[in-house]
């Protein structure tokens, strides 16, 4: 009897410290993993932004305020990475389709051209739930500096790009509650979704 209170003393400890998992962040364009903040006023994170969602309202930082968001950069005419990423996506949705703490975000890279009709005739073909995902537009150099400066979400160490050169990555951003990065993701490779899955669900314990 005393052997088994031992061994269910050891799973009980093993367990807590799997449960007590944490994610890194990311203070650095090349994701060089930090695991705490000496000073959290001063450390990286996704500045305030305004920007309109597919229902032709105004979406700023306040409106994510409480929550954790997957972020990406796409563009509704997108013949290639955009039609997997959107799947990708549209898994996260599912699986977390009634948290309210979860919130997912795909910035246009051609705001030009994604009006608010064309974002909402695209949500509505790719079944997009209002609540839990928003397909963002609007000033072009607002969603440009948004993603390379802040989202990092290039990875292009060192490498300074202006708004005339395209936008397009496969990567996915993890920001938590106080928009810090977290983690970043390949939207075309179903393991790394997966990865994105579990860490999301590592967030919500903290």
């Amino acid at each position: 009897m005393r052997k088994y209170y031992i061994i269910l003393c050891l799973w009980i400890i093993v367990s807590c410290k799997v449960d007590k998992k944490q994610l890194p962040y990311y203070h650095t364009p090349d994701f060089t993993p930090k695991w705490e903040m000496k000073n959290e006023s001063t450390f990286h994170k996704i500045r305030p932004f305004k920007l309109i969602n597919q229902e032709n309202e105004s979406f700023t930082e306040k409106d994510i305020e409480g929550k954790i968001c997957v972020a990406d950069f796409f563009f509704t005419s997108c013949p290639g990475i955009c039609l997997e990423m959107t799947n990708s996506m549209s898994d996260i949705q599912k699986e977390f389709i009634n948290d309210d703490e979860i919130q997912l975000l795909s910035h246009s890279v051609t705001p030009e051209k994604d009006s608010v009709p064309v974002l909402k005739e695209y949500a509505e073909e790719k079944k997009v739930n209002f609540k839990r995902w928003k397909l963002l537009t609007g000033d072009k150099d607002e969603i440009y500096d948004l993603g390379r400066k802040y989202y990092f979400v290039e990875e292009d160490e060192g490498v300074k790009k202006g708004n005339d050169v395209f936008l397009h990555t496969e990567n996915f951003i993890l920001i938590d509650k106080q928009r810090h990065i977290r983690g970043i993701y390949n939207g075309l490779d179903p393991d790394s979704m997966q990865n994105l899955i579990r860490d999301i669900k590592v967030l919500k314990l903290e």
